[in-house]
Parts: structure tokens; C-alpha cells; sequence
């Protein structure tokens, strides 16, 4: 149903835009996004059928996955160019994306942080505290699992499998999840649960927790959210970022470098528009080949 349209589009691309091989590659990606939540939503739909009201419901679920405001209006602008093609081809009468606005590239909180920028903020732990391992522990896994501060928070020893590389998260309404994790963020969990918390004294009811405070309780949301501020003021970062800044980098840099939607959102443990059934069954070394592959820190 959309072969055909995508292969037009792609010839209109190299012979009349003239555009490079890479610019072709960029606006097919982005319109392979659009047929991702199409088939995920169960929707069948021609691309002449298409309508304002579908491509709308389609910006609100990216945007519900956290990407970049930059991320979404560049999957929006590789859309306008495949109906424009379809407008000059007389397939369509009327452009569905006419009316469809993109998010304020001025606007956006929490910045996203490129991959530099993490590295930035994760070197300027101080290690020689007794903070210093759990803290660069914390952030590692911010990044490396795209979790919210509370997951975060309420991570337990016994839900990280070190041999699997994948750790156990609750989510909101209690929902358990899956998720890949990788070899450097795994690494400073075995440094900081093996060297530095086997000696802490941990008070009754947090012995499973694994981010501790110097008191031997869990961790708070608060105590993650000044530990990312005091870091980057200490870089001079001139950017306004959160412990939600590590998830949506997370989210961000996994689909900028190609990885599947259906992948991403169920990472990061987010619900369908309709129903989650089916992604729920894909394949756990699938979910740990798109971080290996498509994450900074996954990569070889």
C-alpha cells in the first residue's frame, strides 16, 4: 500500500531535489516513523487517505515518547515533504499536514544533552567522595535504561541481572518492565555494589534498594535531582536539565540513529494510544540489539 508511494518519493528525491544520498536516507526515516505508529495502532490506511486528524494523533504520541522538540520537527518536516511529493503527483487533492504545526524549538524544557554533554556531566563526578561511585552509578543507568527518577530511586538489587544485562524497573501503576542495559553503566553497578556498598551500614527495610544515602536509606528524587544541578553548573552547561533530561536524551539519541519505535517506547515503559499488545512480545535480545546498536553507550 505504501511501496509504491515511498519508491516515487524516493525517486523524486535523487532526480528532481537533486538531494544527496544521506538527505534521501534522513526524510525516509522519518516517514518510516510515520508507518511504524500506523501499524502499531493497527491503522490501514493508504497514503492518499491519510488525514490531518491521523497525522495529529501521530505528533502527540511521539511527543509522548520524549523526543526532542529538534527530533519532532524534523520527523514532521521529512512527512511535509512526502505529501507535498504526493500533492505535485495529483495523488492527493489536499496536503493533510497543511495545518500541522511543530513544536517550539524555543520552548522546550528540559533541554536534550548530546552525548558529549553526558560525558561531560558523568566526568565531573567527584570520585574520590564517598558519593562519588553511587553517583556516577546513578547517572550511568539514568542514561544507559532511560528510567524516571523514581525508578530510579526504587531500583533493587535483585531486579538487576548482571549475566542477562537487563534490570527489572517499575513503572507507573506498579508495571514491571524489562529493559536492556549497558556494559558501562553494568560495570559501575558491580563497582558500586560490590566495593563501596558492601561496606555501608544499611539501616532495616533498604538491604534490596540500590542507590543509598550516607545514612544507609533510599536514595530521594530530590538528593538525584541536585546531584545533575551541582554537575552542571560545575561544567558550565547552559542548559536547563533534570533527571527527565537523561531519559529524553535516552529516547532521542536511540531514534535519531535509526532505532525502531516500537523498541523505544517500550523501554521506556510507555502505553500505547490504543493498546500495548503488539509490543509486549518482542524479543528481549531484539530490545538489547537496538541499545547495542543504536546507543552511544552501546556501541563497540
Amino acid at each position: 500500500m505504501w511501496e509504491s508511494s515511498v519508491k516515487g518519493f524516493k525517486n523524486y528525491l535523487r532526480l528532481e531535489k537533486s538531494l544527496s544520498p544521506n538527505s534521501i536516507s534522513s526524510y525516509l526515516n522519518d516517514l518510516d516513523k510515520l508507518t511504524q505508529y500506523f501499524e502499531l495502532e493497527g491503522i490501514s490506511k493508504s497514503p492518499e487517505a491519510v488525514t490531518f486528524h491521523d497525522l495529529k494523533a501521530f505528533i502527540h504520541w511521539i511527543s509522548d515518547l520524549g523526543l526532542a522538540a529538534s527530533t519532532q520537527a524534523r520527523i514532521i518536516s521529512g512527512i511535509r515533504g512526502f505529501f507535498s511529493y504526493l500533492l505535485i503527483e495529483d495523488r492527493i487533492d489536499t496536503d493533510p499536514t497543511e495545518l500541522l504545526e511543530s513544536p517550539k524549538l524555543g520552548r522546550k524544557l528540559p533541554d536534550t544533552l548530546s552525548f558529549e554533554e553526558i560525558e561531560r556531566l558523568i566526568g565531573a563526578i567527584d570520585r574520590s567522595k564517598p558519593s562519588g561511585e553511587r553517583d556516577k552509578a546513578m547517572l550511568e543507568v539514568l542514561y544507559s535504561c532511560g528510567l524516571r527518577v523514581t525508578e530510579l530511586t526504587e531500583l533493587r538489587i535483585s531486579n538487576i541481572y548482571f549475566k542477562e544485562g537487563f534490570v527489572r524497573v517499575i513503572g507507573k501503576g506498579n508495571k514491571e518492565r524489562l529493559v536492556p542495559i549497558g556494559d558501562s553503566a553494568l560495570k559501575q553497578l558491580d563497582i558500586y555494589i560490590h566495593q563501596v556498598r558492601v561496606h555501608m551500614e544499611v539501616k532495616p527495610n533498604f538491604s534490596d534498594h540500590v542507590f543509598l544515602n550516607l545514612r544507609g536509606t533510599a536514595i530521594s528524587r530530590v538528593s538525584v535531582f541536585n546531584l545533575i544541578k551541582s554537575l552542571a553548573i560545575a561544567i558550565q552547561l547552559k542548559k536547563t536539565i533534570s533527571p527527565h533530561t537523561f531519559r529524553h536524551s535516552f529516547a532521542t539519541h536511540l531514534v535519531e540513529g535509526g532505532a525502531d519505535l516500537r523498541a523505544v517506547q517500550q523501554m521506556l515503559g510507555h502505553e500505547s494510544i490504543t493498546t500495548t499488545e503488539i509490543y509486549t512480545h518482542l524479543d528481549r535480545e531484539y530490545l538489547k540489539s537496538v541499545v547495542n546498536q543504536f546507543h552511544p553507550r552501546g556501541r563497540k
